[in-house]
């Protein structure tokens, strides 16, 4: 299956690129590339909705995406906007939970993504890759976080 191993490197050659598993050996990043898909959203397409359950998590290969959460107004505000080789939905894939915020192209976007149904596969067929991945991802959000926590910081002095 020619096109299959093509697709395969390809989307490893993305995951390189993003950064985000830059911890991961090459021979890793060609194992959880199967687990992997990728998909494209043409502008002011909803990705996912805020309070949807949480099935999958994106990598931007290429593109914007705006982040957007809903104040107790009812008002729809933008809390970021994410570009090439920034991840989203990470905490979904992770636990199940509902999404926290929606999530939408403002251009044209391809984008990694990977299933809780992948990643769990992947846990079965090559755990120590998964656990590989999952603690990559665990180490960018802890890193938002105290991004995140700083600015609070910040904005209370």
């Amino acid at each position: 299956m020619p096109e299959t191993s093509y697709l395969i490197d390809e989307i490893r050659d993305m995951l390189l690129d993003c950064g985000l598993f830059n911890s991961l050996q090459a021979s890793d990043l060609l194992r959880v590339a199967g687990y992997f898909s990728i998909s494209q959203f043409e502008p002011d397409t909803v990705i996912c909705f805020e309070g949807d359950p949480g099935s999958f998590m994106c990598i931007i290969h290429y593109g914007a995406v705006s982040v957007r959460k809903t104040n107790s107004s009812g008002e729809n505000l933008e809390i970021a906007k994410l570009r090439k080789g920034r991840a989203f939905g990470e905490m979904a894939v992770l636990d199940g939970e509902r999404r926290s915020a929606s999530c939408i192209a403002v251009t044209d976007c391809t984008l990694l993504i990977l299933s809780k149904e992948s990643l769990d596969k992947m846990l079965d067929e090559a755990p120590q890759s998964a656990a590989r991945v999952i603690r990559a991802i665990a180490v960018a959000m802890s890193k938002r976080l105290r991004m995140a926590d700083g600015r609070l910081v910040e904005q209370q002095l």
